[in-house]
Parts: C-alpha cells; structure tokens; sequence
C-alpha cells in the first residue's frame, strides 16, 4: 500500500512540474489548421443544360433532389410578388394531373414536394425514386396554371401582407431593403396589396416560360442513390425539358449613401423599436475579401459577441443585438439590428455605430479573434455532417466561378486571416458613417433625438414610400365637413328612417384563423346593451359585454373588467349605427383629410372617445361606405394596433350591411364572414347579463 502511495505522489509532482512550466498568461499559440475532407460528388450534365450533381449517403434508404434556378432577378414594378406567385403554382396542377392527384401520389409514397420561383425540391424512400421523379418532373415540365389557384394564393399571399403591416420586424425587413437597394432594383421591391391584386394568370405563365428553364438549373441529388443509378433516371425524366435563351437583366450596382441618413416608420402603438443599420455592399462568395468579412461580422455582431455584449450585457438596452454581411448574386448588403425600448432608441444606435467603429479603428485582440475563428471553424466542421452541405458546395464552385480547391482550404484560409486583416476589410465594408439608420416605432417618442445622427430623416409608410409626416393626407374640398361625411355614410347605407327603425340586431357569422373556422354571434340591443360571443365547439374563447356603463370581456385566461377606449369600442356596438348620434353619446369627430386605402380616396374621421382614446373611420370618397377602422387598443405588452376592413356589403331590406371583414390584431389576421342578421327580435335583457 506504501509503494502504491508513493507511486501516486511521484506522479502528481512530475505533472505539477510540468504544469508550473506552463504560461498561464499568455494565450496558446495557435495550432495548424485542421485538415478537412469534403466528400465526394459526381456530377454531369444534360444535353439540354440541365448540371446534375450527385452525393451518395447510404446511412438512410431515402433520396432528396432539389433544383436550384440561377436567374437574374426580375423588377417587376406595378407586378411585384408575380414570381413568387408563379413558383407557389407549381404543384397546383398539369397537362395530366390535377392539384388532387399530385397531393394524394406524394402523399401515398410518403415523399414531399416544395416549389418557389427559382426552387424546386421533393424527397422520398428510395424505393419510390421512379415514382417521385414521375411526378416532379410533369410538375416541372408540364405545369399548368389554373385562375382559381391562382386566387387562392393571391388571397394567401394578401393576407400574409396584412399580417405583415403589424409586424414591426417585417416592416423593417421590407424598408431596409429600399433604403439599401432602391425601388428600381429587384432586391428593393415589395409585393403590395395593390402589386399584388394585379397579378394575373398570364403573368405567371410569362415567367414560368421564360425562366424555368434546364439551362439555367442546378440539380442536386443526395442520398441512397449512385451516379450510376441515378444518370438514366435524370435522363429519362428531365431529358425532355426544352432548353431556351433566358434574358440577362442588368441593373445599376447599388452603393453605401454618401452620407447617413435616417429613416422612420412610425408606429403609434410601439413601445419597442425596431433598429436596422445598413446598406448595399459588394461581397459575394468570389470575392477575395469574402474569408475575412465573414470574421470581421462575426466579432462585431455575427453570434453573441460585440453588440450582443455591449447592447444586452453591458447596458441593458434589449434581448440581442447582432450584425451580418450578407452575400446575393447581384450585391450584398451589411445590417446590424436590434429591437429596444423606446427611451433607449437614439442611445442603441449611438452603442452599434461606436462599436462599428472600433472595427476600424482597433486591432482585434489576438486572444478575442482566436475564439472567433475557433467558433468559425466548429461551425463549417459540423456543416460538413450534412451531405446537402456537400452538394451545396459544389453547385456554388460552378455557379459563382470559385477555384476547385475554394471549400477545401476554407479552414486553411481561415485560420490565416489575422487582426490587421480584419481591420483592413472593416475599414472597406463596415460604414457607420455611410449607412441608413432605420427606426421602425412610435415616432413622437424617437424622431427628435435620431436627428444627432443626421439632419436628414424621412418618414416612409410599410411599402417604403415617402411622405410628409406634417401632410394629412389630399386636402378635403371646400364646403365638405364631417357632418356631411357621417351623413353621406348614412344616406349609403339605407338613410336615416330605415336605420331609426332597427332597434336590435343579431349577427352569425364565422372567424377563420390559420385555417380553422370559428363561430362569431353578436347581439347588439339599442341603446346601451352589446353581446360578442366567440367559440369553437361548445368552448368559449371569447365572450364580450357591455350593459349599460360597465363592460366585461371573459375567455380562457378568465374574466376582467373592459375600459378606456375597448370599452367604448363595445359601447359603439351598443349604438347599432353611431355614425349618427356620436357627440350625443360622447365622441368627438373631426375631418383631417382625404387618404388613400387601398388604392381608393377616402375621408378620414379622427374620433375622440369619452375615456381619452381615438379611432380612425375610412369612407370612400365614391361610395360613401365605411372601409376601413383603425383603433390601437390596450393590451398587457402595451398598445395594439387593430384594423378592421369592411371588404363587402350586401343588402337587406333596403339596409347595407358589411358581411366581410377583415380584422388584424397586433400580428394575428382573422376573416370574419357574416352568414345572417336578424332585427327587431327584442332579445331579453338576461341575455346581456354580467
């Protein structure tokens, strides 16, 4: 046992000694690059253009194929979303298959399909390769576009943009892009309500024939499948596909501004801003510099490093602050974003641009570029586990022009790019004095302090068009005032002795949200009794009621009292048709101008609430009808905003009565179809009980 012992103390002072001879303050130096090796792939091409690259994994018996479009792309103006449009209707039909019959072939093999405008990827068992390809390759070979599919996805695509004006981060993503890019670049567009309604079944069928096209293409084969396996397959499902001329489009390369600018997007019910700093900068995967760009983002805010610590960590501004350079085929862009609350706006972006600039202006300590490139490294290592990375590879070799050995001494390269390196390219593509500073948030809270930043600050609307914050609207004609609007409203929807004739009414209707239909009833008794009962099945999800001058609101997270402007919001359900008898009851309107609503004039009637609040009524200027409302209510994450358009009207008994709206709440979209009104019931006084 002593000879054990001692053994045992022998060893622990030989390896003290060799600990003490260690340098603890001093960083490792930094070992070779690890050497890399990138699987295999196979490739080959057809006689129509179509380049075909092939990585075998044999670890699962299933093979995916995904064609790549490598297109300029198009400006498409007055049509913007078309070519997104076009690539969602692949799939919705062929010369011999209808939408049915291609869901229900993929779904009988199990396999699955996806397509966009310049995409296409489907995967199944191996054993249901001939099949799959069968099927992909009538999708993109013979495709036929169908109108009413086309309205089904132009109605999804409408309600995504909907959805989209309430999502401050959206809003910031779209704007950004036009400040960076411009309007007369396709990198700058953003599908509108209008853009997009004019989209038509030509369009579509323009774009698909004139760039889905094999010569233009990159497939992509991975998994249980050999070249020998898989090259009679390709050829004898895509071989057919025509080859064509497609147009190279050419557009002016985007730049950084000359100067800063800033740019806002006022938000009256934000509490938070949205922050994005950018512009266009020319990186893409073959330029020398695009190694050591990567590491410069990376440190200034491309994971939890400078901005996340400085922003989060060190004051306490927000959840997360990071950065990118990003690489497109035309040009890149630089973006560095956070969100914050408001009083912290003006000092956020003050922390991003300093530390933008430390970038510049100071070496990057070795021991701090160390965890960088290490952290780099890990990450490109474990992206070689996915075979899809393989293929990626190689396509973007061909694609881009990229030397043979460009992925295969990334490491290499890597690992050489030292502190002065990230100084020199941040000095060339990092520009904080050259940027746009976008705000997306309340701008009576943010705008005067932005201006230390730049004398020129514009304001933009979510569709990135300027305007003068100062101007409401088109000046409304002489003579018009809101009496003669509210009044006007009236005479269109039936006039004032049928509506004084309504004394209660009962609606039924449905709510559809995220595909689900839910049952809507309100009963409305004048003038001071109001029901809104929402439900799914025999569960409650909502139930709103006013009586008399209380109100209450009960759901799945309980019950509570309703004020301020929700309570009346309630209270104008109350007055059946207020339009009328407002000031009667407490509220104030006021005429500010003539806007446009979707692509129509209409009159813009502030209304003051009795508890302080205000709504905005829409009527058209044509037609006198309502069509739209906005109110920003009270919720526990603070103010939120809730649209309600009035879509379509319908007749009964000489009175007009809107049957479809649209309601958008903070970011959820819900489409309200009324099926029945009844009046004149005399509902009882229970029915409202509290």
């Amino acid at each position: 046992m002593k000879r054990f012992i001692y053994s045992i103390i022998i060893v622990l002072i030989a390896n003290l000694s060799l600990l003490a001879q260690v340098d603890r303050t001093k960083a490792p130096k930094a070992g070779p690059a690890p050497e890399i090796k990138i699987g295999k792939f196979n490739s080959f091409t057809l006689p129509n253009g179509l380049k075909v690259f092939v990585v075998e994994n044999h670890r699962l018996p299933m093979v995916t194929y995904s064609i790549t479009l490598v297109n300029t792309p198009v400006l498409e103006k007055e049509n913007a979303g078309y070519s997104q449009i076009a690539g969602e209707m692949l799939g919705t039909g062929t010369k011999k298959r209808t939408k049915d019959q291609i869901n229900e072939e993929i779904d009988f093999i199990g396999g699955s399909f996806q397509a966009s405008a310049s995409n296409v990827y489907a995967s199944s068992l191996k054993k249901h390769t001939a099949k799959l390809l069968d099927l992909v390759s009538d999708i993109v070979i013979n495709p036929v576009f169908k109108q009413e599919e086309l309205e089904k996805i132009k109605t999804q695509t409408l309600s995504s943009i909907a959805a989209n004006k309430n999502d401050p981060e959206a809003i910031a993503s779209d704007v950004i892009g036009v400040l960076n890019f411009g309007i007369d670049h396709p990198y700058g567009e953003i599908p509108t309500e209008a853009s997009v309604k004019k989209i038509s079944l030509e369009k579509c069928n323009e774009y698909y024939q004139t760039f889905f096209r094999p010569n233009v293409a990159y497939m992509s084969i991975v998994g249980d499948i050999t070249l020998a396996e898989a090259k009679p397959l390709i050829e004898k499902y895509f071989g057919k596909w025509e080859r064509k001329t497609v147009p190279a489009l050419s557009y002016e390369k985007p730049t950084a501004p000359v100067s800063r600018k800033v740019a806002i997007v006022n938000r009256d019910e934000s509490v938070q801003s949205v922050i994005n700093i950018g512009y266009a900068v020319d990186v893409t995967l073959s330029n020398p510099d695009y190694i050591k760009t990567r590491v410069a983002n990376t440190i200034l805010g491309g994971g939890t490093y400078r901005l996340f610590d400085n922003l989060r960590e060190k004051h306490g501004y927000t959840y997360g602050a990071y950065s990118s350079i990003r690489s497109m085929p035309l040009v890149g862009s630089f973006t560095a974003s956070t969100n914050v609350r408001n009083e912290v706006t003006d000092s956020s972006i003050y922390e991003i641009l300093s530390e933008m600039d430390r970038m510049r202006n100071e070496l990057v300590p070795d021991d701090e570029l160390m965890r960088v490139k290490n952290y780099m490294t890990g990450n490109f290592a474990l992206s070689l586990e996915n075979p899809q990375t393989i293929a990626s590879f190689a396509i973007n070799t061909e694609r881009y022009k990229l030397s043979k050995d460009f992925y295969k001494n990334y490491l290499k390269n890597l690992s050489l790019v030292s502190s002065a390196d990230v100084q020199a390219v941040s000095k060339k593509y990092i520009l904080p004095q050259n940027c746009n500073i976008l705000v997306v948030g309340k701008a009576d809270e943010v705008a005067k302090k932005l201006a230390r930043f730049s004398p020129d600050i514009k304001y933009y609307t979510e569709e990135g068009v300027v305007y003068d914050p100062s101007a409401k609207g088109k000046p409304v004609p002489e003579g018009i005032t809101v009496k003669i609007v509210l009044d006007n409203y009236i005479k269109a929807i039936g006039g004032t002795e049928k509506i004084a004739q309504i004394k209660d009414m009962k609606q039924k209707g449905s709510l559809s949200v995220q595909g689900m239909n839910i049952a809507v009833e309100m009963t409305q008794k004048f003038p001071d009794k109001a029901l809104t009962v929402i439900q799914m099945g025999t569960n409650h999800i909502n139930k709103s009621v006013f009586n008399s001058n209380k109100a209450t609101s009960s759901g799945m997270q309980g019950s509570r009292d309703v004020s301020g402007i929700e309570f009346d919001m309630l209270k104008l359900l109350a007055l059946i048709f207020p339009e009328n008898k407002l000031e009667q009851y407490g509220f104030k309107a006021t005429l500010s101008g003539i806007e446009q609503v979707d692509g129509k004039d209409a009159y813009s009637v502030v209304v003051s609430t009795p508890s302080n609040g205000t709504y905005t009524d829409y009527f058209d200027v044509a037609s006198g009808l309502k069509i739209k409302t906005i109110a920003l209510l009270e919720s526990p994450a603070g103010k939120v905003k809730q649209e309600t358009i009035y879509i379509e009207y319908f007749e009964k008994d000489g009175i007009k009565y809107p049957n479809k709206i649209k309601q958008i709440t903070g970011p959820q979209s819900f489409d309200i179809t009324i099926d029945s009104i009844e009046v004149n019931t005399n509902p009882l006084d229970e029915l409202f009980k509290l």
